[in-house]
């Protein structure tokens, strides 16, 4: 009876040795799940692919030769700098002001003009000149002249009182006193405004006319340096410009003959007299040839 018990015992022992085993094949299924790791481990190279996304940021620095571009821009700005010498070319449009005033005058077929116009119309000579202005008294025959000689004019414009020449000068004074004058004593350079001349008696050529009218020439000019003014005439007063042409003191001598017989009354051959001197006082001291010069 004690013998037939140990072959039971047997068989409890083989089973649950089955069961132990058959949970062991269990447990590998979960390391199966290993190679599922190595599955996320393979997503480690699609972080990469993120990196890869810098060499984009690369592109954005690429731009910066753009931003070169936007400065290569700046010589183009230096292209308007480059009209500043076509500005230039106006300022030397200066030296066309004397075009304007005719230098050819030498060649005019007349031999004076009168001086204002002359200025207006281009045609002022700027090489050289004479110019003639007159003084009248409107209720006698009291008159002066004024000569101006000039050459080399650097420029001429207008002014308040009158026509200003840029340019040296000499002036010759001529007085005319008609018999009837009041204060014939008294040196010219001593009397009132619009009578007198910067002259004494003793630095003039006195010439005394039929009807006893006195016409008194500087000995000498008076020299102005730098500039000098030619007043706009009024009333019956005038001022001309003589052309230097080859008989331009032939032109001043008839000029001053007419005018001293038919405006200041004075007799026709003492008139031709004072005439006379005038222009040989004229190419003494104020020719273009001589010491002017």
């Amino acid at each position: 009876m004690a013998t037939a018990k140990k072959p039971a015992a047997k068989k409890s022992a083989k089973k649950p040795a089955k069961k132990s085993t058959a949970k062991k094949p269990a447990a590998k299924k979960p390391a199966a799940k290993k190679p599922a790791a190595k599955k996320s481990a393979a997503k480690k190279p699609a972080a990469k692919k993120a990196t890869a996304k810098k060499p984009a940021a690369k592109k954005s620095a690429a731009k910066k030769p753009a931003a070169k571009k936007a400065t290569a821009k700046k010589p183009a700005a230096k292209k308007p700098a480059a009209k500043k010498p076509a500005a230039k070319p106006a300022i030397v449009k200066k030296p066309a002001a004397p075009k304007a005033t005719v230098k050819p005058a030498e060649t005019s077929d007349v031999p004076y003009r009168n001086l204002f116009d002359a200025y207006h119309q281009g045609k002022l000579p700027f090489a050289e000149g004479y110019i003639v202005s007159s003084f009248f008294s409107e209720t006698s025959n009291y008159g002066i002249y004024e000569v101006v000689s000039y050459a080399g004019v650097k420029e001429i414009f207008l002014n308040e009182t009158g026509l200003q020449f840029v340019t040296g000068g000499k002036k010759l004074y001529i007085l005319v006193e008609p018999d009837t004058y009041q204060i014939k004593f008294q040196e010219p350079v001593s009397r009132t405004e619009g009578e007198k001349i910067p002259k004494r008696f003793a630095e003039l050529e006195i010439i005394t006319a039929k009807n006893q009218t006195k016409i008194m020439i500087a000995k000498e000019p008076n020299e102005s340096y730098g500039s000098f003014t030619i007043l706009k005439p009024t009333g019956i007063n005038f001022a001309v410009v003589f052309y230097q042409l080859p008989e331009v003191y032939k032109s001043l001598s008839d000029f001053f003959v007419e005018s001293l017989n038919r405006q200041r009354k004075v007799p026709e051959s003492d008139a031709k007299a004072a005439a006379h001197k005038v222009t040989e006082i004229l190419k003494k001291y104020m020719s273009f040839e001589g010491e002017f010069k």
